[in-house]
């Protein structure tokens, strides 16, 4: 059994964006019946149902999704393959122009909000900049999208990796710090030690859906940890309020260091704890399958690599070396 033409796949992925096979016929320029009829033959062919139908709409079935995922991305490689093969043929690529600058095609990415805000649209704009032929499509939030069923080329997220079925690549780590305005510090005094957290206004936000209503802290790398029950009025699913709140001057809050950076730099913030060290922070880009990667993804995931590496001179008194 086989897929005897890409019109085949281009029809099973527009039936899903489209939710029917008028809309897919319609996009791909062929009548409803020549839609339906193809579609029959693939299901057909493969002994399968791929589409659930009904009056109103057309789903896909698990089977149909499984396929609509592998199809899609062998589509969006066979694009990407035929536009560089057809610039280089046309003389395209320029003399002394970098020949990643012809990447084309779309890249669906997710990442939590305050590290987009805070670190990575510079990133980002400066990619775009490279690649005139690429188009982002850019959703933002602390909440885990799925990423077949959302159709994402590639989440950024921090954390260790529950679903062995994706693949990773390591961009950086960092630890998290429990960081504080100076007004609120001036009006409730600072905490001494990281027990005296249980005391103060902390300001919660969810990691991986769930709320962390403990804090870690390590004197080594080696050292016991030490795990701080904290609470607080104020709870929130987007990371970018808590660290808002925070300076406000509102609570004590726990972030990633790459998220605080620049507010610890401008003296906005305040590391609370300099001799301790807080939870270690891998940081990932996800992606579904390195078997159908494009290069676009590829060469975006290798620039956040780059651009993420932490920089002694952005380390602005984050926290002493580890010992």
């Amino acid at each position: 059994m086989k897929i005897e033409n890409t019109d085949e796949l281009r029809l099973l992925v527009e039936c899903a964006r489209g939710g029917s096979l008028t809309a897919a016929s319609r996009v791909m320029q062929i009548t409803p019946a020549a839609a339906s009829a193809m579609l029959k033959k693939l299901e057909a062919r493969l002994g399968v149902r791929l589409v659930e139908r009904s009056t109103r709409a057309l789903r896909l079935s698990a089977a149909g999704e499984q396929l609509r995922d592998y199809g899609q991305r062998a589509l969006e490689l066979l694009d990407e393959g035929v536009a560089l093969v057809s610039e280089e043929q046309q003389g395209g690529r320029a003399k002394g122009r970098a020949a990643d600058a012809r990447l084309r095609g779309r890249i669906r990415m997710s990442a939590s909000s305050d590290l987009t805000r805070r670190q990575l649209l510079p990133l980002l704009d400066a990619f775009m900049l490279r690649h005139p032929g690429v188009e982002l499509h850019l959703s933002v939030g602390d909440s885990l999208l799925d990423i077949y069923k959302d159709e994402v080329d590639v989440a950024i997220r921090y954390g260790l990796l529950a679903d062995s079925g994706l693949v990773a690549r390591k961009l950086t780590e960092v630890n998290r710090l429990a960081v504080a305005s100076p007004a609120f510090l001036q009006r409730h005094g600072r905490p001494a030690h990281p027990s005296e957290l249980s005391a103060c206004e902390c300001l919660t936000f969810k990691i991986r859906n769930r709320h962390e209503r403990q804090w870690r802290f390590r004197q080594s790398d080696e050292g016991p940890v030490l795990a701080v029950p904290v609470q607080g009025r104020r709870s929130t699913d987007d990371g970018e309020i808590a660290h808002g709140w925070a300076l406000a001057g509102l609570g004590v809050v726990y972030k990633s260091e790459l998220d605080v950076r620049a507010s610890l730099a401008q003296g906005l913030l305040v590391n609370l704890f300099p001799d301790w060290i807080g939870d270690r922070l891998p940081l990932h880009a996800v992606m579904p399958s390195q078997r159908f990667m494009p290069q676009r993804v590829r060469a975006l995931v290798e620039h956040l690599a780059q651009g993420l590496q932490a920089r002694p001179s952005d380390t602005v008194a984050a926290s002493r070396p580890h010992r």
